[in-house]
């Protein structure tokens, strides 16, 4: 959401993602715009989209389940909730099944859902929580730096509001019972990204094939190992071939494990610094490990 591309740069971008297969929405000049990727392996049939929202109908590979995914983006101003709101109770009634809504409402539920700066309307909440009881839509459990900046604030008065969350019907929560949503720690915006786990009882495991990686060749150790084990067979070709593939593997595995870690523990102390109430000091060290985290986002 707020892609701020237009439908064509926008599917560029995905496409140079790994993701051949979406539905884009133009941006209102450089405001706005909305998308919608995935992978191989999942059927997505579209229902209908607004510059507010996406509407789909999702079929993973492997499982007879069929359920609905609404990406959806509320407006920011007050003079356009209602319309935004109504839309949502107006989806709600075009259709029935396991039904799931994430993204960012740009409202709060309760007022502990923000923090500093001038209290939220008391009417503004009721009207969304009544909006969700409406459309028959639970707060998905949640984990995480839940909050989100609110841009241009950072600096000055630290205002941290819980917008972005996922929703869900009870067809949806029984369908994937273990189903929850985390909000991700985020380096590179003032919105969380949200992580929507859909593991149920019946996951399935897909045969493993090998697969060149071209970051290895990137790594210093690269051409000693693959020339070690190439050196260390003497089987025919096809075993020693077979022989290559497990060892680079195994070593591929050790060296992205150490790169996993790293994150992990950077990731870790952002969302730590993320929770802390902030100085001068706390607001350097956010912006340090933003700055570390993100260059080995970039290397991957």
């Amino acid at each position: 959401m707020k892609t701020k591309l237009s439908q064509q740069r926008m599917s560029k971008t995905r496409r140079s993602c790994g993701f051949i297969n979406g539905i884009d929405v133009d941006a209102e000049g450089s405001r706005g715009g909305l998308c919608l990727a995935w992978r191989t392996g999942m059927d997505v049939t579209l229902k209908s989209f607004s510059k507010w929202h996406i509407d789909v109908m999702v079929k993973e590979d492997g499982s007879q389940a069929e359920w609905r995914f609404t990406g959806f983006y509320s407006s920011p101003y007050s003079k356009d909730q209602n319309q935004v709101w109504d839309l949502l109770k107006i989806l709600s009634q075009n259709g029935t099944g396991p039904w799931l809504v994430i993204g960012d409402f740009n409202e709060i539920m309760y007022s502990f859902e923000k923090k500093r700066g001038l209290p939220r309307d008391q009417r503004r909440m009721e009207i969304f929580r009544e909006t969700l009881t409406e459309c028959q839509l639970t707060d998905i459990g949640f984990s995480g730096a839940s909050f989100t900046w609110e841009r241009g604030n950072l600096l000055e008065t630290n205002i941290r509001e819980r917008l972005d969350r996922g929703v869900a019907n009870d067809e949806w929560i029984s369908l994937f019972p273990m189903g929850r949503v985390q909000h991700l720690p985020f380096s590179t915006s003032d919105h969380c990204p949200l992580l929507i786990n859909t593991v149920s009882v019946n996951s399935y495991s897909r045969h493993h094939r090998f697969h060149f990686e071209v970051w290895w060749t990137m790594e210093e150790s690269f051409e000693e190992v693959l020339r070690g084990i190439w050196e260390s067979s003497s089987e025919p070709l096809m075993e020693k071939l077979k022989s290559l593939q497990n060892g680079l593997e195994e070593w591929a595995g050790v060296i992205k494990r150490k790169k996993g870690e790293l994150k992990k523990k950077l990731s870790q102390e952002l969302e730590m610094l993320l929770l802390e109430e902030r100085d001068d000091e706390t607001l350097a060290r956010i912006i340090d490990t933003k700055i570390h985290l993100n260059m080995e986002i970039e290397k991957d």
